[in-house]
């Protein structure tokens, strides 16, 4: 779960700053905040164990899986560190607080799915873009240590 939500702010501070996303694919509001759903699927197994293997990419073409080469992008680099400096260190449960701070991308898509049709609860860069562009992640955690279980979309 710190992944997934790690994996967010990285993309969202990366987004804000540099007007172009950090991962392809896109973000879904699920219960326990976002989730990009090609990372849930590569990492589900270690469930809440440490993830021990690196990353791969699937090749379509020869059907098998290829090592994902590290970035170079410096500015990349700087915001994947002052991420995991400033987050890395809160439990899971806070990053799930964080991530569903008040009319932040995750609370924008959950209400506005009240009223409007959103397949899989996408969360878009746009909105993401929108709603960080001057909301700096959002308030201070309440939760504690709390361990929630993310295996499940957000039933709306």
């Amino acid at each position: 779960m710190k992944l997934q939500k790690l994996l967010f702010l990285c993309h969202a501070l990366y987004l804000v700053h540099t007007g172009r996303p950090l991962v392809r694919g896109s973000f879904e509001a699920w219960q326990y905040g976002p989730v990009h759903r090609e990372v849930y699927d590569a990492f589900k197994s270690f469930r809440a164990e440490p993830i021990t293997e690196e990353a791969q990419r699937f090749n379509p073409v020869t059907g098998m899986r290829q090592p994902i080469a590290l970035p170079t992008d410096r500015a990349l680099l700087d915001v994947v560190q002052k991420v995991v400096q400033f987050y890395g260190g809160r439990s899971p449960g806070e990053l799930v607080d964080i991530t569903h701070a008040k009319d932040g991308p995750w609370d924008h898509v959950v209400s506005a799915a009240k009223t409007n049709a959103n397949m899989a609860l996408k969360i878009s860069d746009e909105v993401i873009a929108q709603r960080y562009k001057y909301l700096w992640f959002g308030k201070q955690p309440n939760s504690k240590d709390k361990e929630p279980n993310e295996d499940a979309p957000l039933v709306a």
